[in-house]
């Protein structure tokens, strides 16, 4: 089976440019140096998920021509930069009159609950709002024709969740990766991974150490994502070895 994927956004939480900043980077008329928040999107023959829903999700499907069909929307966790854009699947439950699954952790599904609230009260003739069905992973989905598998992994402190699909995995926001689900990361064609800067932070690897789960790792090729306005896109790129590149919005990849 080919799974193609969509680098939605592959920026920080506060995206690039960086609201008052006037650095090279900000400033660059390089699109590839512009950065919405971390979103992507996976697409079989017969299936479409989205892997988080950050505030730029309409401009993001706009963007990509994916605007026409959604099966599903998986939840990483629940800081803003990743379920803002939520609101956003009514396009398609509007067009279709059925609701979207959106599968999380218990935790995530009450924080999730809780922000959206509103969607799950009556709102008068002739308005609308998003049709959600709420889903608890609690292990490997069957979506369609994907089999997706999460991953334990933890945000700072937080434990949050990876996704695995066949060839391919996903990793964002991460700072520590236990050895379980390093095994489960092993012989991957496509891994994208989160490499926040330069300087070490408490919450998100930086770009040393996400080179270091590279090398442990060995994938065939490796996407860096949850970017802040550290990495100038052609220079950085061309410290990397081969197989190994920064992510840029709107970037398609295709594994099998």
């Amino acid at each position: 089976m080919s799974l193609r994927i969509t680098v939605l956004g592959c920026g920080t939480s506060m995206g690039v440019p960086q609201l008052g900043c006037r650095c090279a980077v900000c400033a660059s008329s390089n699109p590839r140096n512009h950065r919405t928040r971390p979103s992507i999107h996976l697409q079989s023959k017969g299936t479409s998920v989205l892997i988080d829903a950050p505030p730029e999700l309409r401009l993001q499907l706009l963007a990509t021509h994916l605007d026409e069909h959604l099966d599903a929307v998986l939840i990483t966790h629940t800081h803003a930069d990743h379920i803002m854009g939520l609101d956003d699947v009514r396009g398609f439950t509007l067009r279709t009159g059925k609701p979207i699954p959106v599968y999380a952790e218990a935790s995530a599904l009450n924080d999730l609950q809780r922000v959206f609230r509103y969607v799950f009260h009556p709102f008068p003739p002739g308005t609308s709002t998003p049709q959600i069905e709420f889903r608890e992973i609690t292990g490997i989905l069957q979506i369609g024709d994907l089999t997706i598998e999460p991953l334990r992994v933890f945000h700072g402190e937080m434990p949050i969740l990876a996704f695995r699909v066949g060839n391919f995995a996903y990793v964002t926001d991460v700072s520590y990766i236990p050895p379980e689900s390093l095994a489960r990361l092993q012989g991957l064609e496509l891994l994208i991974l989160d490499a926040l800067r330069f300087e070490p932070h408490p919450t998100h690897f930086n770009l040393e150490q996400a080179l270091q789960v590279v090398q442990a790792l060995q994938p065939k090729r490796t996407l860096f994502t949850h970017l802040t306005h550290d990495f100038d896109y052609d220079a950085v790129n061309a410290q990397f070895p081969p197989g190994v590149e920064l992510a840029y919005d709107g970037q398609v990849v295709e594994v099998n």
